[in-house]
């Protein structure tokens, strides 16, 4: 039988258009995702699906793929198989803040900036941004969940984390636009709003290619305007020091030189610019800006960089953080720092988050910030963000750690529904204090402040759904074929050349970290002592040990054999004599090279000047450290 076509035709018949009864037979209604509910015991929609599609792992990432499904579109998917990404361009536009600043010729305008609460923007903006650390943070960043998956759980930046580093407004209206603009639209509102003409407008949206206007062109046009000018002019240069204002901070893109009119439309009426919750808008659009960095091809990241650098200052404070001793508390907490760039390369922050310890965490670090600004209740709300077009959800009850919570497994996250659904989620924001984490949600607190407790079962479910480890061993620095070529020269005669080769070996290993096999810490070990002994052949003479069962656990490189700082401390040395080169001994395992001829004198560190030197005792076994020092010459 001839195979059957779509339509329900065969191959052989001619092929005819359905008729509307045949179409509307083929309807199938599109499922409307519910507005999210985050309470998961009086909504089953975040417990698992019995008959849920089960996923294979991802090689470096998770054995359970059920929550991070498209990790294998992630950057740090790419990452682990050998692909590497430079470090990201960063939007930042700290430093034109400072180019139109509100004096006291303008003061009519300040007034009206300061009860819009977004004040605050205008003085605790960085003007420098670290791309290592920022980019290291992204590839740790998951869309799914919208937060930083660490090494012992997740992270994320909080409603809370908002209020205290920029002190602007969280609760208010939320920010929503009935549709996108066009540019005839973005031109008649520029006519409308600012009071420039139709050419003004339409040159430069068309120089934008967008309906957006530059940065410069609005401080060109209006920075001038004084409390002299007409009260039109004041009140159109108000709206563009706003509009100016939100475009290099809460909602910097990644043109990286203009903003978007649409956000015009919010100080149409400038009496209703304080009740827009600008703070979760904000937040938003930030972690839409995150989830667009995490793919591979993307080079640049956008949002407010303010607000993601001060957030790993305060919780990452003694790896990143340069404290500003003069803050008080009674400023916005991105003033406590001072913003610089680390002299780190991207490659040597992926290694240095791959080996944190959850004691290096600060999970409560606004406690003496409590006085000044308490902690918001609408924190606690799980549900959806929204700015404008953006629409993210939000999880506090994955991190309730960063809350003073023993975090327990979370239940799973929920997708937020289409933006065109405006009416909806503005409702639901609207009723935030209903979409609160009950005291049953969120639990038992932390037995001591700041201690990241979680559940005994949660670390086992996190390795099962999440990536751990971003940089695979057997490519982290030390281990590269340009690495050891760089070392010194291995035929070196002195014995300070040796002891650095030796110890530029050292630091290569210590650098991979502890998940790498004993053999290579041994192998390294050997050849290390090899070089200190002087040896050419020593290193290769000696067999690589055996490898370690499969229940033994890796040493640590602090507690290894020869590992130890005093192993290359020199004793004192007299006028030209090379100074002594401390040998540590081999592993009992392994054999010492056959020395030929007689054993090298003994020679102790030398006393105090009131103190005659012992005689050594010619003894190879008789202390492990031994001193070769070239016979001292008599004074004449």
């Amino acid at each position: 039988m001839p195979p059957r076509t779509r339509g329900g035709y065969t191959s052989d018949a001619p092929r005819r258009r359905p008729t509307g009864s045949e179409r509307r037979r083929r309807v199938h209604l599109r499922e409307v995702d519910p507005v999210p509910d985050p309470d998961p015991v009086e909504h089953p929609q975040h417990d698992r699906d019995e008959t849920e599609e089960v996923f294979e792992g991802a090689p470096g990432g998770p054995i359970d793929r059920s929550i991070l499904r498209s990790f294998h579109k992630h950057v740090a998917a790419k990452i682990w198989l050998g692909e590497d990404r430079a470090p990201l361009k960063l939007v930042n536009h700290g430093a034109k803040l400072q180019l139109w600043e509100l004096d006291m010729e303008r003061s009519r305008i300040y007034e009206t900036v300061h009860r819009s609460g977004l004040a605050p923007l205008t003085s605790c903006s960085h003007r420098v941004a670290s791309r290592p650390m920022l980019s290291a943070f992204c590839e740790r960043w998951q869309p799914k969940t919208t937060t930083f998956h660490m090494p012992f759980g997740e992270m994320t930046i909080t409603l809370d984390d908002v209020a205290s580093i920029l002190h602007i407004p969280v609760t208010g209206s939320m920010i929503s636009f009935p549709q996108p603009l066009r540019v005839d639209d973005a031109n008649a509102l520029l006519v409308e709003l600012l009071g420039t003409t139709d050419v003004e407008a339409s040159r430069e949206t068309e120089q934008c290619r967008s309906p957006s206007v530059r940065l410069l062109w609005l401080r060109d046009h209006f920075s001038t305007i004084t409390d002299a000018s007409s009260d039109d002019d004041i009140m159109f240069a108000t709206r563009v020091f706003l509009l100016h204002l939100v475009g290099c901070t809460l909602f910097a893109d990644k043109s990286a030189t203009s903003v978007a009119v649409v956000y015009l439309e919010l100080f149409r009426d400038l009496s209703m610019v304080g009740s827009y919750a600008w703070g979760a808008a904000c937040l938003a659009y930030l972690y839409r800006q995150l989830t667009t960095a995490t793919r591979f091809e993307v080079r640049q990241l956008g949002g407010y960089l303010t607000l993601l650098q001060a957030w790993i200052y305060e919780h990452f404070p003694e790896m990143f953080s340069s404290p500003d001793m003069s803050y008080t508390e009674s400023r916005p907490r991105a003033l406590r720092w001072r913003p610089h760039v680390i002299p780190d390369s991207l490659q040597s922050v992926r290694e240095r988050l791959d080996r944190l310890q959850i004691s290096e965490v600060c999970w409560e670090p606004y406690v003496d910030h409590r006085a000044e600004h308490p902690l918001p209740d609408i924190a606690w709300y799980s549900g959806c963000l929204k700015c404008g077009q953006v629409v993210e959800p939000y999880h506090p009850e994955r991190v309730l750690r960063q809350f003073g919570y023993i975090q327990t497994i979370p239940p799973r996250p929920f997708t937020p529904p289409r933006p065109d659904r405006s009416i909806l989620l503005e409702q639901y924001w609207e009723r935030w204090t209903d979409h609160v984490l009950t005291d049953q949600s969120r639990g038992r607190r932390c037995h001591y402040s700041g201690s990241g407790e979680s559940v005994p079962e949660y670390m086992a479910w996190y390795d099962r759904i999440s990536h751990r480890i971003v940089q695979p061993p057997q490519l982290r620095s030390g281990f590269t074929t340009d690495a050891r070529s760089s070392l010194p020269s291995h035929a070196a005669s002195t014995s300070d050349t040796r002891a650095a080769r030796a110890l530029t070996l050292l630091r290569l290993v210590i650098s991979g970290g502890r998940e790498q096999s004993v053999d290579v810490f041994w192998g390294a070990l050997n050849e290390a002592h090899g070089i200190l002994a002087g040896s050419d052949e020593t290193s290769a003479s000696h067999s690589t040990p055996s490898p370690a069962p499969a229940s033994h656990s890796t040493p640590s490189p602090a507690t290894l054999p020869f590992f130890s700082p005093a192993t290359f401390v020199y004793p004192p040395a007299a006028s030209d004599d090379p100074p002594p080169l401390i040998v540590p001994p081999p592993p009992a395992s392994v054999a010492p090279p056959a020395a030929s001829g007689p054993p090298p004198p003994l020679i102790v560190p030398p006393p105090p000047a009131s103190v005659a030197p012992p005689a050594p005792a010619l003894d190879s076994t008789a202390s492990t450290t031994v001193y070769v020092r070239a016979k001292r010459k008599k004074k004449t």
